[in-house]
């Protein structure tokens, strides 16, 4: 008989009471789908209208908007500094496009546009400032083949298309979504953060920039939705691929895979649902233990449509390698429209959300370096977890 975990939907007493989280003042009413966290003090929202946010103090947002990007939507941002950061922007055709700026926005640089009238980008990551990866929904190639797009960066300034030979192709009706910049994922060696200790070896360290780059785990996964919900693979940075079912329900354009996290190279998650019948059960949340290859249905029930999931930076498994199934000594942040669930496997998952007056929505999470989540959603919301 199986056993189902149910998720803690009201206030109880004890570890599971619910905590409302921090919020803050945007002043702005856009769509806000793409959060990048820094640090605590430093990060950047991106959002419709060619809208995006900053903040240096982890506390004050300004709102701004890209010039001549009025009537885009950006669906991304990967942010280096209170300066630097990318945004992406969704739509078709010349509507996805790539812009970056190295002065805290008061010039932007645009440094790609999709020529493609087919092309649909949906989301952007980062290994370090200038190595990154976007990825678009399939297009025909030159056989007539829908394949994903995909563009590296090798410096931070110019963009290539991987050659669509290399990749699987997709089945009609299959693409991605760009909900919350989180289909597509990578694992980084957060610079300034310590290097990973071994049993018998020195005191962690601070890694270097340079130690960073020449780190880069080469792992790239992607998730997919509508006719198919499957998990794309490249253990070597593009250049082979592999692809995975998965039990996350799929079949309608709005069903499907919204977003994919890894902890380690073994152990990730994945997370979406069908946006339009949000309170429909799913199958909605799965895990993996092998880099991907198989998913297994988490037993919380009941499950609604998740736009978003990521893990805490700061816990982690002793050794990655350890297989377990119940992703325990982690914690995870589930992103449903209108709740945020603390999640550490195998207790229950924690519901937080915001008082009634407030009325929060949310899209997006990016998890801070030293623990804890920022999260983005509609009409400017804006909210941490500790």
């Amino acid at each position: 008989m199986r056993v189902r975990i149910f998720f803690i939907v009201f206030a109880a007493v004890g570890a599971w009471a619910q905590s409302a989280p921090q919020t803050f003042i945007s002043h702005t009413d856009e769509n806000f789908r793409g959060v990048s966290a820094v640090s605590r003090k430093i990060a950047w929202a991106s959002g419709t209208h060619g809208t995006y946010l900053r903040t240096n103090d982890g506390r004050i947002w300004i709102p701004a908007q890209v010039p001549g990007a009025e009537a885009l939507d950006f669906r991304g941002v990967a942010a280096f500094s209170a300066d630097e950061a990318f945004l992406i922007s969704a739509g078709p055709g010349d509507q996805s496009r790539i812009y970056h700026t190295s002065d805290a926005g008061r010039h932007w640089q645009l440094q790609f546009t999709n020529t493609n009238p087919k092309g649909f980008f949906d989301s952007i990551v980062f290994w370090d400032r200038t190595h990154g990866v976007v990825l678009g929904d399939p297009i025909p190639d030159e056989k007539g083949i829908l394949k994903f797009e995909l563009l590296m960066t090798e410096d931070g300034q110019n963009w290539s298309q991987l050659p669509s030979a290399q990749l699987p192709a997709a089945v009609e009706g299959e693409g991605a979504f760009a909900a919350s910049n989180s289909c597509l994922a990578i694992l980084t060696l957060q610079i300034n953060s310590p290097v990973p200790w071994k049993s018998g070896a020195s005191a962690p360290r601070e890694t270097s920039e340079k130690e960073a780059a020449s780190a880069h785990d080469p792992n790239i996964w992607f998730a997919t939705g509508g006719k198919a919900a499957r998990v794309f693979h490249s253990p070597d940075r593009g250049r082979t691929w592999e692809v995975f079912d998965t039990p996350i329900v799929h079949g309608a354009d709005s069903q499907g895979i919204f977003s994919v996290a890894f902890r380690d190279a073994v152990h990730g998650v994945i997370a979406g649902g069908d946006y339009k019948h949000p309170d429909q059960d799913g199958p909605n949340l799965a895990f993996t233990n092998d880099g991907g290859k198989t998913w297994k249905v988490s037993e919380i029930f009941p499950q609604s449509y998740y736009s978003a999931v990521a893990y805490d930076r700061r816990i982690r498994t002793a050794n990655s390698e350890t297989s377990d199934e119940n992703q325990t000594n982690s914690r995870i942040f589930i992103v449903d429209p209108k709740f945020i669930y603390d999640f550490r496997p195998p207790r229950n998952p924690t519901h937080i959300s915001g008082s009634k007056k407030q009325n929060l929505q949310f899209n997006a999470v990016s998890p801070y370096p030293d623990g804890g989540a920022l999260f983005v959603g509609p009409k400017g919301s804006i909210a941490t977890v500790p």
